[in-house]
C-alpha cells in the first residue's frame, strides 16, 4: 500500500492505493480513512483507491464543505483529476451516504456502486440514534456485533493522534450534525441511480439500521441486497472476507 496527494480544485486529496485491475474508489466510514482488511483482500485482484474526505485527517475543513452534497462534488471532480473510468464505487457508512449523493449527480465514470450499510437515508422503523452523544467506548461497541473485535478496535483507536480523532469528528459534524445522518431530500433522487448496485448490510447493526435498507433497495432499479446475520456496521473489519469475496463476483458481472 501506497500514499499520494493529487490537487483537486485548489485541495490537496491524500489517498492510498495499492493493486493492479479493475479500479475501486473506496470512501472511508466516519472514523476516518485506515487501510481496513476488507480493502487489502481486493487489492489482490483490483486498483484500491482510498482517499481522505476533505476535513478530515489533518486536513482543513473547506468552506464551501456544508454538507454530503458538496463532497460529493467533490469526488466528482476528483475522478478526472484521478483519471478513472469505469470506476466500482464503493462507501462504508459516511462514505457511502457520500457515494449515494455521487451517484444521483453523475454515473458518467462509474461502472457499479457498492454501498456498505450507508447513512444519508433514515427509516421511520429505526431513527438514528444520536453518534455525537456516544462516548469512544460506546462508539466502539456499537461498531461489531463481536464484543473482541470491538475492545481491539477501540484500543487501535486510542492509539490515534487525538488531533486527528477530534478533526474526524469536527468534520462529521459539519456534514452530519442536523439533521443527524441523513439528508432528507436524498430518498427523492435514488431512482437517478442507473448502474448496477450492491447493499451489503449487518443485521445487527447498531449504527445506521439495518431496516434503512429499504428505500434504497426501493428506489434504485438495479439493487440487491446481501444481509449478514451476527454482524455489526464495521463491515470491512468484521466481515472482510465475505463481503469482498461477494464485491469481487459483482465486479465481474458489472462489466460492459
Amino acid at each position: 500500500m501506497q500514499e499520494s496527494e493529487i490537487d483537486v480544485a485548489g485541495i490537496r486529496l491524500r489517498h492510498r492505493h495499492a493493486g493492479e485491475g479493475p479500479t475501486v474508489l473506496f470512501l472511508h466510514d466516519a472514523a476516518g480513512v485506515s487501510w481496513d482488511p476488507l480493502l487489502g483482500a481486493l487489492s489482490t485482484t483490483c486498483r484500491v483507491i482510498a482517499p481522505e474526505h476533505p476535513g478530515f485527517g489533518r486536513g482543513p475543513i473547506p468552506e464551501w464543505m456544508l454538507s454530503s452534497g458538496d463532497v460529493a462534488f467533490f469526488y466528482l471532480d476528483a475522478l478526472p483529476a484521478l483519471d478513472l473510468r469505469e470506476v466500482h464505487l464503493v462507501g462504508h457508512g459516511l462514505g457511502g451516504w457520500i457515494a449515494a449523493e455521487i451517484a444521483i449527480r453523475s454515473t458518467a465514470r462509474l461502472a457499479s456502486l457498492t454501498l456498505l450499510a450507508p447513512a444519508g437515508v433514515e427509516s421511520p422503523d429505526a431513527p438514528f440514534d444520536d453518534i455525537f452523544a456516544w462516548t469512544a467506548d460506546e462508539f466502539a461497541r456499537r461498531q461489531f456485533h463481536d464484543k473482541r473485535l470491538a475492545d481491539e478496535w477501540r484500543q487501535a483507536q486510542a492509539r490515534l493522534d487525538i488531533d486527528i480523532v477530534l478533526q474526524n469528528r469536527t468534520a462529521l459534524a459539519r456534514l452530519a450534525w442536523n439533521p443527524r445522518l441523513n439528508n432528507p431530500q436524498l430518498p427523492y433522487w435514488l431512482h437517478r441511480i442507473d448502474i448496477p448496485t450492491l447493499l451489503v448490510w449487518g443485521e445487527d447493526d447498531q449504527v445506521i439500521p439495518f431496516a434503512c435498507h429499504k428505500p434504497y433497495l426501493r428506489e434504485i432499479q438495479q439493487a440487491e441486497l446481501l444481509a449478514l446475520p451476527q454482524t455489526g456496521h464495521a463491515l470491512p473489519i468484521e466481515r472482510a472476507g465475505e463481503v469482498a469475496a461477494r464485491l469481487k463476483s459483482f465486479f465481474q458481472g458489472t462489466k460492459r
